[in-house]
């Protein structure tokens, strides 16, 4: 089976084979698929439920002169096996010789880096323009699913499409999924569409423009060479609607769809995760505290833009808050306005989401969250060089991106104790936007109380001639760094700031005559904290080192050799102290 597979370097190698060998091949690409999902981890469900529909895709059209923009694109594992890297999947010396996502660094068939949501409409789009420009022929498909079509940009991009009036041709992948339920009236539209077989007289895609092409069965091979060669070479719009099952082949992904979104290594058999012992988690501790202060008070709501699992809330979980949890689908810019809605209208709401994704909502926490000064509280998960290390998914921008928009106050605890009582304070007082970003790394407990002024810095350990000003995932580094130092007999002020969208001044006046201070952050220098620290000191003669991260895109970085390249080890900061 595999020397099958190895023999297929691009999609010419499919071109010729009948529809018994592409149901055979189907197969094979499944079976290979799952063995390395089983061991390696990944998005399981969104690529076992397209093997048929990117099978199809590669048979009927002509990339890389075809232009395929997979949406978020953790769907185009079976996309990279039919396109020259089929021994990142055969091969577990090569499995991470690929992304998770499209990556045009790795081949020609990939179009853009691309892992967030709802992009590809508007991305074909632009292909379309560009290539009618120049006069260009070729194809133009966005391949779109797992309730992109959802958000923002997607209904955007597919209002505008038809207005070009040329080729362009949107694949919508309907599993019934998003990574969790999926959540608004579209898809209840789509359940329409699905139960009428595609004929039901209110057709959303029709209205728009679209020539719509159903397929009941997104799973079979002749029904979707089908359709994909009508929709081939129209000169016009054409939505093509397959009903897909998310999971496919595999029957603990199918039964379990949210969980095998994503998973780690698993047993195939019994799908039950390799080597992934409970450990206490800050997704646990937000939502058990969370529901308690839901049930407290009935003005708290939490919300999520589809990533309820990131943030600790289960299916159980979400049951027990009822109507006090929002889950507006992949939709952050939706969510962050929908929750400066409910504050002014006197709910007390907080928003759980991943710091990757805070940032596709930028401007509705500028405008309509900070300049109207509304108590809406955030909670920021991954937000740290010890969370996600795709390149289309890092966390680590969000100190200097958030913490200087106006009037939020952005938090970085250091301990479980310290975040609780943030989220006490900012959900029963607060008078306007508070973001609170949970440390990376392991849970960190403290037992002395928490001084709950967290406009003032805390001094943990009290010295002379060097401090050191450690954010939320770093102060237990600083502790380590400041052993080191008074074994060479220097004794140094330990920080832990809390406050990082404003320097305590009172507590850095103290600081003014010291010889040097270090401030370190879990983020980009550039904008961070640490500059502000810098700004403030700059009038006195100490001198101040800020360390943190270059600020550059990386991908799948090594943690601890990205701590030794930033002078981040608790070795390295006291060399320098």
């Amino acid at each position: 089976m595999e020397k099958n597979l190895r023999d297929i370097h691009s999609p010419e190698d499919i071109k010729g084979m009948s529809l018994e060998q592409l149901y055979l091949l189907s197969d094979e690409l499944r079976a290979a698929l799952t063995r390395k999902l089983a061991a390696h981890g990944g998005h399981v469900g969104p690529n076992l439920g397209v093997v048929e529909a990117t099978v199809a895709l590669h048979y009927v059209f002509d990339a890389p002169k075809d232009k395929i923009v997979y949406d978020v694109s953790h769907q185009s594992y079976v996309h990279k096996m039919l396109t020259g890297r089929i021994e990142a999947f055969l091969d577990p010396a090569h499995y991470d010789d690929v992304t998770g996502y499209t990556c045009p660094r790795e081949s020609d068939y990939d179009l853009f880096e691309v892992g967030h949501t709802s992009t590809s409409i508007a991305l074909a789009t632009g292909l379309v323009k560009s290539r009618d420009l120049v006069g260009g022929k070729e194809n133009v498909v966005a391949f779109i699913g797992d309730a992109s079509l959802g958000g923002g940009m997607a209904l955007e991009a597919l209002n505008y499409a038809p207005e070009l009036h040329s080729n362009i041709i949107v694949i919508l992948n309907d599993n019934q999924m998003s990574i969790a339920e999926n959540h608004g009236e579209l898809y209840n539209h789509l359940k329409t569409l699905r139960d009428s077989n595609g004929t039901a007289e209110n057709n959303i895609f029709r209205a728009l423009g679209y020539e719509y092409i159903y397929v009941e069965e997104g799973n079979d091979l002749r029904a979707l060479i089908k359709a994909y060669r009508e929709a081939k070479g129209q000169n016009r719009a054409v939505l093509v609607h397959i009903n897909t099952m998310k999971g496919m082949g595999l029957p603990c992904a199918e039964a379990h769809k949210e969980q095998f979104h994503y998973n780690g290594p698993f047993d195939p058999k019994t799908g039950a995760n390799i080597n992934s012992a409970q450990v206490e988690s800050y997704q646990e501790i937000f939502a058990l505290q969370l529901l308690d202060k839901m049930r407290a008070d009935k003005r708290v709501v939490g919300l999520t833009a589809g990533t309820p699992g990131a943030i600790g809330w289960d299916p159980a979980m979400r049951e027990a808050a009822g109507d006090q949890f929002v889950d507006v689908g992949i939709a952050e810019q939706d969510c962050v306005t929908m929750a400066a809605g409910m504050a002014r209208g006197g709910a007390r709401p907080v928003m759980g989401v991943v710091s990757t994704f805070l940032q596709r909502a930028y401007d509705q926490l500028s405008h309509d969250v900070a300049i109207n000064d509304l108590p809406v509280t955030f909670v920021v998960f991954y937000g740290s060089m010890f969370g996600m290390n795709d390149m289309t998914h890092l966390g680590f921008f969000d100190i200097a991106m958030v913490s200087n928009i106006p009037n939020i106050t952005f938090l970085a605890p250091a301990s479980a104790e310290e975040y609780k009582a943030m989220l006490d304070q900012a959900v029963d007082s607060a008078n306007g936007p508070v973001v609170i970003r949970i440390p990376g790394g392991a849970v960190r407990h403290q037992s002395a109380p928490v001084n709950t002024d967290f406009t003032k810095y805390e001094t943990v350990e009290q010295g002379a001639e060097v401090a050191i000003i450690a954010e939320g995932t770093f102060l237990e580094t600083a502790l380590k760094a400041a052993e080191i130092l008074r074994s060479k007999g220097v004794t140094p002020t330990v920080i832990n700031p809390r406050i990082l969208s404003q320097v305590d001044a009172g507590s850095l006046d103290t600081l003014k005559d010291y010889r040097h201070v270090i401030t370190i952050e879990d983020g980009i220098v550039d904008g961070g904290f640490g500059q502000k620290v810098a700004a403030y000191l700059g009038t006195s003669p100490v001198k101040v080192t800020c360390l943190g991260l270059e600020k550059e895109f990386l991908d799948r970085f090594n943690a601890a050799e990205l701590l030794k390249a930033n002078g981040l080890t608790p070795e390295q900061i006291a060399s320098i102290a």
